[in-house]
């Protein structure tokens, strides 16, 4: 009797605490909201927050590192140099829900496996960066995003790790981008975001890094996980239902600019009286438009914070230079000859390596370069 009595006692000392805290019930439920695509640029690749659910003081916040003062009297210049402060924001979860249900767009909840002290730590940082001067972060577009800010605290806090590669062996960070833009039919935004973002975003993704996008931390989340690490996923439940993109895969920016050189280039050989005056306007318009287009890179690379502006090969068909050569076409100076020597060469040589650059350059600037390269030989022909 008594040895039946001593082992109930060890057990009730040594095993139910561990019983109990192993089954416990917090007031804290923290889970990741994951936003699909919207029809327009801003909203085309998603967004995520966190929720947290607190019982005990009947709250259910939705915290949000997307936010950002369009108020703000220097906005626009500040958004363009890479400079606008980007911060942390709390809402109801109706508040958060009302745009993506008036908008369509799914919400997912992944309701985290996490421990108390776990919860109650990521719970305090929220609220501390919420009150405090950490609220505000410089944004970059992949490294320090609204995604990527959920996805750090959970790897350095919430156990966030998967073995399990989320893209294909040498995904870049391009390529992820592409999906969501060949997706949401903007090949025009798609010819910007390759125009202004240079060979940085060509580097292959980390499994970390590649849940710098929501539906890819959401796959992160899902497969969380391994034999010396419990599964982070502890629920997950469509909370809004909406309409899925249509795939558009016209490449309109190659029709427009393939048709401009072919139009261009029969103008060029046409012998009718009327057209020869207009082809040097055409030329000085070419020249002068891509000058100023390399003159904004060099400015988005050395005069900007955005990190992915920099080491940017367009500058091999947008020469800066150009700009000069076109004020230069009024008065034709000797050095002119030299120039669009150069320029044919530097345009042949980028065609040639087109595909084989550090940096993906959009093929629908192919027709452009191959214009130049012929309105290059051209000028120099004519000034010999």
């Amino acid at each position: 009797m008594k040895k039946s009595s001593l082992f109930i006692l060890l057990f009730f000392v040594l095993c139910l605490p561990k019983l109990l805290a192993r089954n416990s019930s917090t007031h804290l439920r923290i889970s990741v909201l994951t936003c699909s695509p919207g029809d327009e640029l801003y909203s085309i690749f998603g967004h995520t927050a966190f929720r947290i659910i607190d019982s005990t003081r009947q709250t259910d916040l939705v915290y949000n590192f997307g936010t950002f003062d369009f108020e703000d009297a220097d906005f626009y210049s500040k958004f363009t140099r890479g400079k606008l402060d980007y911060f942390l924001s709390a809402s109801t979860v109706q508040q958060f829900m009302y745009g993506y249900q008036i908008e369509k767009r799914d919400v997912t909840e992944q309701i985290l496996s996490l421990p108390d002290s776990t919860k109650e730590k990521i719970t305090r940082i929220l609220f501390e960066n919420l009150s405090g001067p950490a609220r505000y972060y410089k944004y970059d577009f992949l490294y320090n995003n609204c995604t990527s800010k959920v996805r750090d605290i959970l790897i350095n806090l919430g156990g966030l790790t998967t073995q399990t590669r989320l893209v294909p062996s040498k995904t870049t960070f391009r390529n992820m981008l592409y999906e969501y833009l060949d997706k949401g039919a903007q090949p025009w935004s798609k010819l910007g975001i390759d125009l202004l973002l240079g060979s940085p975003i060509d580097k292959v993704v980390t499994i970390p890094q590649s849940m710098f996008l929501p539906d890819y931390l959401l796959k992160g989340i899902d497969s969380s996980g391994h034999k010396d690490q419990p599964q982070l996923l502890l629920q997950k439940s469509l909370l809004f239902k909406g309409t899925a993109i249509k795939v558009k895969k016209y490449n309109w920016p190659l029709f427009v600019f393939s048709f401009l050189t072919i139009l261009i280039t029969l103008l060029n050989f046409s012998k009718h009286k009327n057209v020869k005056p207009f082809i040097p306007i055409v030329d000085f318009i070419l020249f002068f438009v891509t000058g100023l287009i390399g003159m904004l890179l060099i400015f988005m690379w050395f005069g900007t914070d955005h990190k992915a502006c920099a080491d940017n090969y367009n500058l091999l068909w947008a020469l800066p230079t150009n700009a000069i050569a076109a004020l230069a076409l009024l008065k034709k100076p000797i050095w002119l000859k030299k120039y669009f020597t150069i320029s044919a060469f530097i345009y042949g040589f980028t065609l040639i390596l087109w595909f084989w650059l550090p940096q993906q350059l959009n093929i629908g600037f192919i027709p452009l370069a191959l214009l130049m390269l012929q309105r290059s030989l051209q000028l120099r022909k004519n000034d010999s």
